[in-house]
């Protein structure tokens, strides 16, 4: 197996602790839950304003909480119907959110933050998080390899080209921290723009040496081609690292504020439901195009019920560290409250 942690993660750790210091001082946990007031505590009174809604999600692990709370009904309960638009990472979403082509999008907390740093989204009032989504657990982010290749361990990554699905994204900020960790520069690795659906074929071709996957992806490639994890990119310093969730602009929230409230408390039902995996796994099916055996495979992440800005701030914290934000950013003002909450 994989060597996790090297002398570059007692160091990234080590930097860490100060802060997660001062959260427990303050009464919060940096790396799980906390103890204050919940930030979507969606309370806005009213009909919705917009009874439909375009989503975009991926169809990935990730997103099974919006696809519990369809089959449950709790949109419906709501008065919302979902109507759910392809994309292929948070990054390329974003664009679409600010041009008004979907209302609300499920993207990974970094490009959200790399956005928004850079006034991305100044014209629509900026972007606001709405619902939390999935949280890192071992097992859930690996880079893999084919059976056949050279790279048996992470110090076999330098120097070598990985597949991520948009650049800027989760995967790329947890690879470079995991990669430092076991003693590899990242910046000897040259990662290549792949759909989750892509990368397979491309480890299998040789077209990239190895490939950052997720859930159902990764255990579809273990079966099918008997892919090799050469690290775990959710260890170390980044373990338990809040991964994505679901934002909006600030001018759909405004406009909107009956409609996200109604939809923060559905997901919130959804994302309860979704720890609950054999509700989960026949989903897969459906709408991750899995068969039914490798659905009871695939490794499961958190669905955390709650949007919090210290969780959050960790992801931007490391975001400076590596180089993906150029200054430090506060999440908190980031994240919409309904009004009356």
């Amino acid at each position: 197996m994989t060597r996790r942690v090297g002398l570059s993660a007692r160091r990234i750790v080590g930097g860490l602790s100060a802060i997660a210091l001062l959260a427990a001082v303050s009464g919060c946990g940096l790396l799980g839950g906390s103890e204050d007031k919940p930030a979507n505590s969606a309370a806005a009174p009213g009909a919705v304003e917009k009874p439909k809604i375009k989503l975009g999600l991926l169809p990935i692990l990730d997103v099974a909480s919006v696809h519990v709370a369809i089959k449950k009904g709790y949109f419906k309960e709501e008065g919302l119907e979902v109507d759910a638009v392809p994309v292929q990472g948070g990054a390329l979403a974003i664009p679409g959110l600010i041009q008004g082509d979907i209302d609300i999008t499920f993207g990974n907390w970094v490009s959200f933050f790399a956005a928004e740093a850079k006034d991305a989204a100044k014209g629509v009032d900026g972007l606001k998080l709405i619902s939390d989504g999935y949280q890192a657990k071992p097992e859930m982010f690996l880079i893999l390899t084919a059976a056949d290749s050279t790279i048996k361990a992470p110090k076999d990554l330098a120097g070598k080209t990985i597949a991520i699905n948009t650049f800027r994204n989760i995967a790329e900020l947890t690879a470079k921290a995991t990669l430092e960790a076991n003693d590899v520069d990242p910046k000897s690795v040259t990662f290549k723009e792949f759909a989750f659906g892509d990368m397979q074929a491309a480890v299998q071709n040789k077209t990239v040496d190895a490939a950052f996957m997720v859930e159902p992806y990764i255990s579809k490639a273990q079966r099918s081609i008997g892919a090799i994890s050469v690290l775990d990119a959710a260890t170390g310093p980044t373990d338990g690292i809040p991964i994505a969730g679901y934002g909006t602009t600030g001018k759909f929230a405004k406009a909107n504020p009956n409609t996200i409230a109604a939809f923060q408390r559905a997901m919130a039902k959804g994302q309860r439901d979704a720890a609950d995996r054999p509700t989960v796994e026949p989903l897969l099916v459906d709408y991750a195009n899995v068969d039914k055996e490798t659905a009871s495979l695939v490794h499961f992440g958190e669905y955390p019920t709650t949007l919090d800005a210290t969780r959050l701030q960790r992801v931007a914290t490391l975001m400076k560290t590596y180089g993906l934000l150029e200054k430090d950013l506060d999440v908190k003002p980031m994240l919409f409250t309904a009004p009356g909450s």
